[in-house]
């Protein structure tokens, strides 16, 4: 169950305080992978961010009983100053990974760094930062995978292997997921909820949710 309960999410300006959200109460249906749809602007990467717990609303909650990955993809958490291990062996005790040797390997496999896994973050290419955050998140199992344009990472290999690993993922977790792409979402997702103008609405039938998107 996720939920969010009077949930509202606003940044200041000079024209006074810009509501991306206010007072929601929305509950992401269970048992289907879900795109979040909507135009830019609309609120996909606050909601994502507030979902993941690294940003927080101003007012209300968001309530669940599941584990909820970082947004996949998002160097979050990746520290430059840390090898890829150090950074590995940190995310794995925060996420109460029981064996950190057996969750160290498979990202550093995953990943694909080879001798360079344990060298400072500082020193890596946004690639290789990328591939070791898909790869720390991937190896762990969540109940829920938070997906945002995460197939754009890496080179084709790469990129390949990510898309393959998160279908897997879908097969016995939760996808939410944003993407500009709609075969992507057509490929990973079998229902959306449309953001707009601050209201949630939930569609189970995936392609009338992507006719009712495009009318925007």
């Amino acid at each position: 169950m996720i939920k969010l309960d009077n949930l509202t999410k606003y940044y200041p300006s000079d024209l006074g305080n810009q509501y991306i959200f206010e007072n929601v109460n929305f509950t992401i249906p269970e048992g289907c992978n879900v795109a979040l749809l909507g135009s830019n602007g609309a609120g996909k990467s606050t909601l994502f961010r507030m979902l993941a717990g690294s940003e927080y609303p101003n007012k209300g909650r968001i309530v669940t009983d599941r584990s909820l990955s970082w947004p996949v993809a998002l160097a979050t958490g990746i520290h430059p100053q840390m090898t890829g291990r150090e950074n590995t062996r940190f995310i794995g005790r925060v996420n109460g990974v029981a064996d950190l040797e057996e969750y160290e390997e498979k990202v550093k496999q995953f990943a694909g760094l080879g001798i360079k896994y344990d060298l400072k973050v500082a020193s890596y290419s946004s690639g290789m930062r990328s591939r070791l955050a898909f790869g720390c998140c991937i190896a762990i199992d969540f109940d829920v995978y938070l997906i945002d344009e995460a197939t754009s990472v890496g080179d084709q290999k790469f990129r390949k292997k990510a898309k393959q690993a998160l279908l897997d993922k879908s097969q016995s977790a939760q996808v939410i997921m944003v993407s500009h792409e709609l075969d992507e979402i057509r490929e990973f997702c079998d229902s959306a909820i449309i953001l707009h103008q601050g209201e949630l609405e939930f569609y189970d039938d995936l392609e009338e949710a992507i006719a009712k998107y495009k009318t925007l």
